[in-house]
This record gives structure tokens, C-alpha cells and sequence, in this order.
């Protein structure tokens, strides 16, 4: 692979006891952070219910994270389409995508809180064609066509866009997956790039290589084209300058964060037996990382190798360690991981050996230098003495 990008997929999921205005305030902070540090891309979730991920509306967080970075490119992580009148939603984001001069992305998703979808009076078993209905929509009045389309839960007439990408460059779309081939199969379907979430958990790590030909090969049945530049890989990683650091600073938060995927979400994260030792679990399936910059190295790697290639990395932002322990985290991934990936230091190493092979030369050339100019000092003062 070529330069592998890195970002972050922030839920968020924060403890329902904090204060929110903080959290969220937590969460563009870390985005800023992550901006200096020259991370590529962030996503933000929507969610509705359960009190924990208390970001609404990611277009706001957004638009406000555009005037407090410079460079880091932002999406929506995802939004749930069924929630949205398609026309409405990408009036919305092509609006951002100027005001962002270029930097918002667009993540499709059918939804994934249950009681979301209950507030709303939709049928879960619904959700996912739903999205496909939206999503067809919106990639159609993102390219500027004319659309007319009618469904059991909205209705387009002669709708279009009043703004066309800003740069003339189509704002990055992604529909995100899972395990199932339902997310690929939608991805090459519509022509968009690929969202992986969870990509490393273990069913998602050996389903990915075959997911990823699904998508192409829907793609091409559609007149699309998959680029794995446009493929998302998203995992769990906390690292610190040791392993004993990293794994005593997850313990700051990682039960309350277990509790929640007890609670609110449709499967756990850790069975019922490994409870005493949640992290040793998730580390020994593969799920997450926690340990040293060579461990996440080492998990970009396995992913890469189970994958056949992808675009960027994003790991999943938890509250597993303090505020201070995670920006941390990813100073040190941005300072260690990086360059692994991205060939920073190939120039640098290069330089660095050539002058450790040649030092005989280089040592030897430069006694001479200084002795010439001993010499020339020691001519000068003769001809003078004379």
C-alpha cells in the first residue's frame, strides 16, 4: 500500500454521570489536538436515546470544528438515513461542504440504536432498505441531477440541489459495515467508499478480503469503480510508552464503557466470563489494542495483510483512559505509528545511513581539512616571523 491515512470515529460514548456540555466540549477539543498532530479525517455519530453518545447533530459539530482547525477533514459518522428526508440531509451537507471550504465528508448508515428507531415509530427490519432508498436519492442530487422518487416514507418532486460541491470536487461519501455483506453490497452499489466498523473484531477481520470483493463486484455491476483509498478500517487502540502504562490507564474507564454495550447496544462486548479481566480478553481476540506504538503497528499490519489494502485507519475515540492519557495516545501514535505507514522517515534513514557507512571517509577527510588549515596557519606565521 501506499500512504496509509490515520483519523479517528468518535461515537461518542461518555459517562452518563459527566457533565455533557463538557464531553461534547471534550470532543472538539480532541479534534483540535488531532488536527495539530496532523491527523487526516474525524467522524462524528449521531445518536438520539440512551444518554451516553449525546451528539444529535454531527453537521453542528462540524461546522463548528471547521473554524477551530485547518486541515483535518471532517464527516458524519455515521448519519441515520431512515431519520432524515434525503433532500433535507444533502441540502444540509453540500451547505457544510462549502462552509468547510472542501473538508466535510458524508457517512451513510441505516441506524444503530434500537430505541432510536422506536422514539421515531420505525421498524428496525426496515432500516437498512430505508437507507439504501435515501442514500440512492442523495448520491443523485449530490452529482446535481434532477430527482423525482416516491417511497412509503418520503416523496421527491423534481428535487435538486441549489449548490454544486464547493471546488467542483464531489464531497467523499462512505456507507458503513459491518460484518455482514449488507454495507459492501450498498458501498458498490451506489459508488461510495467503504466504512468499516469494528474491523477488528475477529468475524470482521476474516470476512473483510471477501466483503471487499462483494463491493467490487456490485460496483461493477452498477458501472462503479471501488478504490481501496476509499476503504475505512476502524479499531480499538490505546497505547502509552509501555505496556504497564497503557494498561493502567484503560482501567480508568473501560468498565463503565463494557457496561454500556450491556446495556444499550444490541451485543456485548466482553461474555459474562471474562468479565474479571475485560481488557486481557479484548486484547487476546484482536479486538483492541493496548500496549505500546509497536502494538499498534502490529494490528495495522494484520489488518493490511486480512485485508489485501485500505486507505486510512481510524481508531475508535473511547473514554477508557483520561482526557490527558488519550490525547497521549494519539501523540504517540502520530510521533511513532505514522511514519511506519507513511514513509516520513525513508529520506531521513537513507541520509543517516550513507553517513554511518562512509564515516571512515567522512572522518578522515575532515582531519585532512583541519590540518590544511593547521598547516596554512603555521605557513603564515613563518612568513611573518621572516
Amino acid at each position: 500500500m501506499g500512504h496509509l491515512r490515520f483519523g479517528t470515529f468518535i461515537p461518542p460514548i461518555h459517562p452518563v454521570g459527566e457533565n455533557p456540555t463538557l464531553c461534547i466540549e471534550r470532543d472538539m477539543q480532541l479534534v483540535e489536538h488531532l488536527d495539530a498532530l496532523g491527523f487526516d479525517e474525524a467522524w462524528i455519530g449521531e445518536h438520539h436515546s440512551a444518554g451516553a453518545e449525546v451528539i444529535a447533530s454531527p453537521e453542528l459539530v462540524i461546522a463548528a470544528l471547521a473554524e477551530r482547525t485547518k486541515r483535518i477533514k471532517l464527516g458524519t459518522g455515521v448519519s441515520s438515513l431512515p431519520y432524515h428526508h434525503p433532500l433535507i440531509l444533502a441540502d444540509r451537507m453540500m451547505q457544510l461542504h462549502h462552509m468547510t471550504r472542501g473538508r466535510a465528508m458524508f457517512g451513510a448508515g441505516p441506524g444503530a440504536l434500537v430505541s432510536d428507531a422506536m422514539m421515531m415509530g420505525l421498524k428496525p427490519e426496515r432500516q437498512r432498505d430505508m437507507m439504501e432508498e435515501a442514500l440512492d436519492c442523495m448520491m443523485r442530487l449530490f452529482r446535481g441531477e434532477t430527482v423525482t422518487y416516491k417511497t412509503d416514507w418520503f416523496e421527491l418532486k423534481d428535487a435538486v440541489l441549489q449548490l454544486r460541491p464547493y471546488g467542483g470536487k464531489p464531497m467523499e461519501v462512505c456507507t458503513a459495515c459491518v460484518v455482514t455483506p449488507s454495507g459492501p453490497r450498498a458501498a458498490g452499489k451506489f459508488g461510495t467508499g467503504l466504512l468499516s466498523l469494528g474491523a477488528t473484531a475477529p468475524e470482521a477481520l476474516a470476512a473483510a478480503a471477501k466483503n471487499w470483493q462483494i463491493a467490487n463486484d456490485t460496483a461493477a455491476q452498477h458501472g462503479h469503480r471501488m478504490a481501496r483509498e476509499d476503504w475505512r478500517m476502524v479499531g480499538l487502540v490505546h497505547i502509552a510508552e509501555t505496556k504497564e502504562q497503557a494498561l493502567a490507564d484503560v482501567r480508568h474507564g473501560i468498565g463503565e464503557w463494557i457496561q454500556y454495550f450491556d446495556d444499550v447496544a444490541t451485543h456485548p462486548m466482553v461474555p459474562p466470563e471474562r468479565k474479571g479481566d475485560p481488557i486481557a480478553h479484548l486484547v487476546a481476540i484482536g479486538r483492541a489494542v493496548v500496549g505500546t506504538p509497536d502494538d499498534c503497528i502490529r494490528q495495522v499490519e494484520k489488518l493490511e495483510q486480512a485485508s489485501g489494502g485500505f486507505g486510512c485507519f481510524l481508531i475508535t475515540d473511547t473514554n477508557w483512559a483520561t482526557f490527558e492519557a488519550k490525547l497521549k495516545s494519539y501523540e504517540l501514535i502520530a510521533r511513532h505509528v505514522f511514519p511506519r505507514f507513511q514513509g516520513q522517515n525513508t529520506l531521513r534513514e537513507q541520509s543517516y545511513a550513507w553517513v554511518r557507512r562512509s564515516q571512515d571517509h567522512f572522518k578522515a577527510a575532515g582531519r585532512n581539512a583541519q590540518q590544511v588549515q593547521i598547516d596554512r596557519h603555521a605557513g603564515k606565521a613563518k612568513n611573518a616571523a621572516e
